[in-house]
């Protein structure tokens, strides 16, 4: 015990934070900013931290602080140790409070495929309370106030756990009205219709906007550049549902809709795109017994979505 105690010994940790922020700004005043202190405290806090090591830890230069090669070898070491730290204090936070699952998914995947579905979570899980939070920025879920987040995208998300949950198609899908209105049996037929476009922000060339989609199927005569555009996925599907035209829209978030007729896919066309929907997480995070059943809950509903898809798309030959 005295052993473990002996190795355990640190230096205060007011001093290792203020030796950080110097570090990290170079310069005594920026760090006292930071932590709400004077600089003279900085100044001592660096004192007492190299009393404590036995060396210098800064070269004053002309031109302003310098890190010895002591503290330059030491300093990435310290730096995920905060890290750490922050991260224990959010998982003490999350034990604490293990009634509450925080996630965040892009607005459009939470309206259309997420939320509907997160009765079912509550109803087998009724200890947890789900806090969602939808929009188009990416959260740092190293600062620990997120849970679990879906995204869109490659798959690349370096630092966390990363689980693949659904892959995503692009197809023509139009109102009923407007489909007894104006007939849509062939691409052609698009010459008589209006396009919505999908002008959501996500960067993949694989997925295809309607001038491509047009030009790859030979279609002539129709202004693949022309129509109303909407910056969420869930917006061009709305507009469709409501008649404003043909969308092509993303499989996955207009399921639903085709499902109970509201929309339909007359061309029974769809495109395959490289992006698909990730489930990440810190590793740690992946212990909190809330972010296990969740993680279990979505994996097991994405492999039922997609099974349903297959055998749709089997009996439809798409």
């Amino acid at each position: 015990m005295e052993r473990n105690a002996e190795r355990r010994r640190l230096p205060p940790l007011n001093a290792l934070r203020a030796f950080e922020a110097a570090a990290r700004h170079l310069n005594f005043s920026r760090a006292a900013d930071e932590l709400s202190v004077t600089p003279g405290a900085v100044s001592q806090q660096i004192q007492n931290l190299e009393d404590y090591v036995g060396a210098s830890l800064f070269k004053r230069t002309p031109k302003g602080l310098l890190l010895t090669d002591a503290a330059q070898t030491a300093l990435p070491a310290l730096r995920e140790a905060f890290d750490r730290l922050a991260e224990a204090a959010s998982l003490l936070t999350a034990a604490v409070d293990g009634r509450r699952l925080t996630l965040t998914a892009a607005p459009s995947f939470a309206a259309k495929w997420l939320v509907p579905r997160l009765g079912k979570f509550e109803q087998a899980f009724p200890q947890v309370d789900v806090w969602l939070s939808a929009g188009l920025e990416l959260v740092d879920l190293t600062a620990g106030e997120v849970d679990v987040a879906i995204r869109y995208g490659g798959g690349r998300y370096p630092g966390l756990e990363v689980r693949r949950l659904m892959s995503e198609t692009v197809l023509p899908v139009i109102s009923p009205e407007l489909l007894a209105a104006q007939p849509l049996a062939e691409p052609k037929d698009l010459m008589n219709h209006i396009l919505l476009h999908d002008g959501s922000p996500e960067p993949d060339d694989s997925c295809p906007d309607w001038a491509m989609w047009l030009a790859a199927r030979g279609v002539r005569g129709v202004d693949g550049a022309r129509g109303p555009r909407f910056n969420q996925s869930s917006l061009v599907i709305e507009a469709a549902l409501n008649g404003r035209g043909v969308a092509l829209a993303k499989r996955t978030l207009a399921q639903a809709d085709l499902e109970a007729g509201r929309l339909i896919a007359p061309l029974q066309i769809a495109t395959a795109v490289d992006f698909a929907y990730y489930l990440v997480h810190p590793k740690p995070k992946g212990r909190l017994p809330q972010v296990k059943a969740f993680v279990n809950w979505i994996t097991a509903e994405a492999e039922a979505h997609e099974a349903a898809l297959l055998a749709i798309d089997n009996g439809a030959g798409i």
